[in-house]
Order: structure tokens, then sequence, then C-alpha cells
């Protein structure tokens, strides 16, 4: 780190979308640089482009470099890592903007896994655009899980009103009912309670499980996973200590406010999460990966390619992505001393067989 400040890595994402212009509002107000040292990931040249197209924003004291390692606090540093003859074409799916995104992702990546930097957060990408040029994954998520070579990792959307993940993520609407399981919800439900203990505090977090069909199925009427599969997993993951509820009809769920009882709502599949989400949290939501090493978060919206140059962004998303992600951090880094503290504390069994009192064996 450098003065003791976090270095927060940012990619651009895809240059032609909003992603340098949420960055550079989020970045605007020089104060914000007393609390982190920012990282860009992508173009001077782009990032100078979008900067002219912005009005009401102050000189920025930006500074060019190779590597994070040589950032400057109280700047806002840019690791050059396109060509210097990179071109920006506001609102429109280049395969030149989706390489560009590509290569911003690859070099945070490796800074991170160096200790470069000590949090990521990610501007929105295309992905089909991305995948036409060999990226070969459904989104930021499968990539890092792939990186950093984890067993599984979960979207968890967070804002302050709610958390919600998903069981099944960037998949058709199609394979839904075929992929969910009980060992699948059972992983999730794992996952979901160890990042609500380490990564956001709760001690003994809540977790509702939402159904897969209308009416949870309507009692087999309308669909049978909820007995064969969703309360079957609710009901092992309670066996395991796992204060998980459920399943219940997402309509009523949320119409009816009963996410504010719970920590963190798991759903089956990406919209039947989302929706509900960015129609209560679009502005400051954030997308964290839980499951993973490293702290990624993300704005909760696309590239939004019609507003591109145009600057009508809100960076509410982007300042809440950069904090909730700074938030993760250093709640991770208490929880993990606290918890190291605890097997310090704890003694070991040969430790008590030396207790006074107790009889020694030779």
């Amino acid at each position: 780190m450098i003065n003791n400040k976090l270095v927060v890595g940012i990619t651009q994402g895809d240059g032609n979308g909003i992603g340098y212009e949420v960055i550079i509002k989020a970045l605007s107000d020089a104060r914000i640089l007393d609390s982190f040292t920012p990282v860009v990931y992508g173009s001077s040249k782009i990032f100078g482009f979008y900067r002219k197209q912005l009005h009401n924003i102050e000189q920025l004291d930006t500074y060019v470099i190779n590597s994070a390692k040589d950032a400057k606090f109280k700047k806002i540093n840019i690791v050059n890592c396109l060509p210097d003859n990179i071109f920006v074409e506001p609102g429109q799916s280049t395969p030149e903007s989706a390489k560009a995104a590509m290569r911003a992702l690859e070099c945070a990546v490796a800074d991170i896994k160096a200790g470069a930097i000590d949090v990521l957060v990610t501007a929105p990408i295309n992905k089909r655009a991305m995948n036409k040029e060999g990226f070969g994954f459904a989104g930021h998520s499968e990539y890092l899980q792939k990186q950093f070579d984890c067993p599984d990792h979960t979207m968890l959307m967070v804002s302050d009103r709610l958390k919600i993940g998903v069981v099944t993520g960037h998949i058709p609407l199609k394979d839904v009912a075929s992929t969910i399981s009980v060992e699948r919800i059972l992983r999730k439900l794992r996952l979901m309670k160890a990042s609500l203990q380490r990564d956001f505090g709760i001690d003994q977090p809540k977790i509702a499980v939402l159904g897969l069909n209308p009416h949870c199925g309507d009692g087999g009427l309308l669909g049978d996973e909820e007995q064969q599969i969703i309360l079957p997993a609710v009901q092992a993951a309670q066996a395991e200590g796992i204060l998980a509820f459920g399943p219940y009809s997402p309509d009523g769920f949320f119409g009816l406010s009963n996410y504010g009882r719970f920590d963190a709502t798991l759903a089956m599949y990406h919209d039947q999460g989302l929706a509900p989400f960015k129609a209560l949290s679009f502005q400051t939501g954030v997308n964290f990966t839980a499951g993973l090493p490293i702290v990624r978060t993300s704005p909760d919206h696309g590239t939004a390619y019609e507003m591109a140059g145009r600057d009508e962004a809100d960076p509410q998303s982007m300042m809440s992505a950069i904090y909730t992600a700074i938030d993760i951090w250093r709640r991770r880094r208490q929880y993990d001393e606290l918890q190291a503290g605890k097997m310090i504390e704890k003694p070991s069994a040969d430790d008590r067989d030396r207790r006074p009192g107790r009889p020694q064996i030779a």
C-alpha cells in the first residue's frame, strides 16, 4: 500500500460505453483521494477524451504510470496498457473496444496477484463483443473464478437496503430448471453465509431462499422444484447451522418488503434477483463477487452506449462500488485478525495436557 492508503484498481471496461465517464465523475472530488489511491487501467488518451466531454469537472490531478507499483498518493494514476493509436467511438460496440476491455482486465488482475493493488473495481463490459474476440467467459465473475482457481463463486448484489445472491448466473432462462440442484443451492448458501460473516460483519446471517415457479409451484400444480429441490436444500442448510428460510414466492416477497426481515436473499436465477434489486437500488447498487480470495466489485449497470459521451451518466453506482470494495477489504482484515487471535488463544490438546494439576503421561 501507499502511505497506508488502500490502492484501488479500476478497469476501464468498454471504452465506448460510460465507463470512463462514471470513473472520472467518481474521482473528480479531490477530497476523495484522501481515502485511497486510485489506479485506472486503460488509456490516458481515452481518459482525456472523455474528460473534455464533461462539464463542471475541475482540473484533475492525473499521473501516467507503467505499473501500479509506481502509483502516486493523492493522484489519479493511469496505467497505459493500451496501444497509443487506440480509437474512441462513443456509443459503438467495436472489436477494438472489446479487446481493450480484455487487456485492461488482464493488466489489473496481474497487478492484484502481485500485490500492487489491494482491491479491484471493474467498469462495465460488453460480454457478447468480448466473447467474439476470444474472451471465453460469461462475465467478469467467471473469468476471475478461473484466474484465482476458485471452486465456486456467486454474484452478490449489494446496497444499503438489501443483498441478493443468485444460484444460476449468466445462463439462458431455459436452462435454469435443469441446472439447479440441492447441492448447488447448498453450496451457494454456504458461500453466502461465509461472505456475509467475513465481508459484511454479520455474525449469524439470516438468508431467505426464493422459489422457482409462480406461487412456489402452487403445491406442485405449477412445478415441483420447490418440493423436490429447493426445500430439501433449505433443510440441509439448516442442519448445518445455516439460518436459511423458504422457499418464498418472489412476487409477494418483494412486493410486501419481506426482504427487510433477512440479511440476504438467494434467488434461483439472474433476473429473478436483479430485477427487484435494480428497481429498489439502481443508483447505488453494487455487484460483488463473493467467494474470491480478492475483493472485486462493479457498478450494477451496463455499458449504456446510448449515454456515452453525453455527460448523462450517474456516477453513484461507481462510487458505491469503490467504497464497498474498501469496506469489504477492511472487514476481511478485521475478521481474519479476529479469527487468527482465536486460534492463538485456543489451547492445543498438548497444552491442555500440561495444565497445572493435570497428571502427565510419561
